[in-house]
């Protein structure tokens, strides 16, 4: 594996269309690590990413992953598995680097192929709803990211978590399921709401009425989480997922 310029310094690099990369990517940075490259499809992404990080290359998949000690695959649910696959195939993987993907939905069971080329398996997934503007990283301050990896490296998913800013929370790998499922209503439900109630307001003639309910809608969902906020028993390391 390379080594970085610093101690406990990593060069990180992105393979992936998903804005949770970048966001990932600049909270890092932040924190003092280097910033290799991205690997990016999506024009629009590139180009966004292009303007976000003036100076850090837009590369291959193969040529960030062969030279970053730590790769983020920030790809949604659904081209994960490919994404994957394709680089596992070509034999990409550098052995002992950390390789960390975003999706809530999975723990590190997606990167079981890659195992056999020496990866060190991490699933970190931001529990904010990313805009891909610079709001993501002000939001991360203040969130929690769900964290899953085999017991032995789970402390490099926590720390990497702290230096983004957040908190980490533990989730076992066969609760990712169910972890996302709680992540998907808690958004989806509060949009549609947002929307029947500012529609409401738009009906009578009020004008912006995103605005006129921002401070209710913040305020009654802070009241309502703090209602439920009753610590819950931590996971005892034994039942994390080797």
């Amino acid at each position: 594996m390379m080594q970085s310029d610093r101690d406990g310094r990593l060069g990180v690099g992105v393979v992936g269309n998903a804005p949770v990369g970048a966001v990932l990517a600049r909270g890092l940075a932040g924190a003092g690590h280097s910033l290799i490259g991205f690997a990016i499809d999506d024009a629009d992404e590139r180009e966004r990413v292009a303007a976000m990080f003036p100076g850090v290359p837009l590369l291959s998949a193969a040529q960030v992953v062969e030279r970053s000690e730590l790769v983020i695959v920030a790809e949604t649910a659904d081209a994960l598995g490919n994404r994957i696959d394709q680089l596992t195939q070509a034999r990409a993987w550098v052995a002992g680097q950390l390789v960390l993907h975003t999706c809530a939905e999975f723990g590190t069971v997606p990167l079981g192929a890659a195992l056999d080329q020496g990866v060190i398996p991490l699933a970190v997934h931001p529990a904010i709803d990313v805009t891909g503007t610079s709001l993501d990283l002000a939001r991360l301050q203040e969130a929690w990211c769900a964290v899953t990896a085999p017991r032995p490296v789970l402390p490099i998913a926590q720390a990497l978590v702290v230096e983004l800013g957040a908190e980490p929370v533990v989730i076992r790998e066969e609760d990712r399921g169910t972890y996302a499922e709680a992540i998907e209503t808690a958004t989806s439900f509060t949009r549609s709401i947002v929307k029947q109630a500012t529609d409401m307001l738009s009906g009578i003639g009020v004008e912006q009425p995103g605005f006129v309910l921002s401070s209710l809608v913040r305020s009654a969902a802070d009241n309502a989480l703090a209602d439920q906020s009753v610590a819950s028993p931590e996971v005892p390391e034994d039942d994390v997922e080797n």
